[in-house]
């Protein structure tokens, strides 16, 4: 019989709670239950979420270094890493085919709002593709600064989110919650 703690630790278990709402969404939007509004804004808020989550692992962790819940956040910033970008590229994907056009899409990249979203995209791209244990081994002393650009992945995120929404102010409320868990990091250690 296994035990929850087994459950929660599977790596499967873990996959279909990240990965299966994404799966979902995507079905949903493309039989027409979803409008593209309703797709893009929740593909990248819960991908926004998941951000915070993977960068508040360490910071967690360093507050409440006893606390198993921790530890297993921590264990798992991977797969919320990997997360956050799966539901990224169908809110990317659905923004491509909405416009349909390559020369309106070159034209609109340029603006503010979409230039920081297709940046930080092409951060995360490099992220996701060297999130695995061969590219830690490979890139050696190297993985470690390349992952440290997700910090500014996250900076340009929260601005896109901010210079493309309607309103804002969720945007703000959502960096400022990722700023105050990295603040997280200086407090001293007990």
């Amino acid at each position: 019989m296994l035990n929850l703690s087994t459950v929660l630790s599977s790596r499967y278990f873990i996959w279909a709670v990240l990965f299966g709402p994404v799966a979902l969404l995507s079905w949903r939007y493309a039989s027409g239950a979803l409008f593209y509004g309703e797709f893009i804004h929740l593909t990248g808020e819960l991908s926004a979420r998941l951000l915070i989550v993977t960068l508040a692992a360490t910071p967690l962790r360093n507050l409440f270094p006893k606390r198993r819940w921790t530890a297993w956040l921590l264990k798992q910033q991977r797969y919320l890493g990997l997360a956050a970008f799966a539901y990224a590229v169908p809110h990317l994907i659905a923004y491509i085919v909405k416009q349909g056009d390559a020369a309106r899409i070159l034209s609109e990249s340029i603006e503010p709002g979409l230039l920081t979203g297709w940046i930080a995209m092409l951060i995360f791209i490099a992220l996701a593709i060297t999130s695995n244990n061969a590219s830690v081994r490979s890139l050696g002393k190297r993985w470690k600064p390349l992952h440290r650009l997700v910090y500014i992945a996250a900076i340009l995120t929260f601005l896109h989110w901010a210079l493309t929404a309607f309103d804002p102010v969720e945007g703000y409320v959502h960096a400022a919650v990722l700023l105050g868990i990295q603040v997280l990091r200086f407090v001293p250690r007990r």
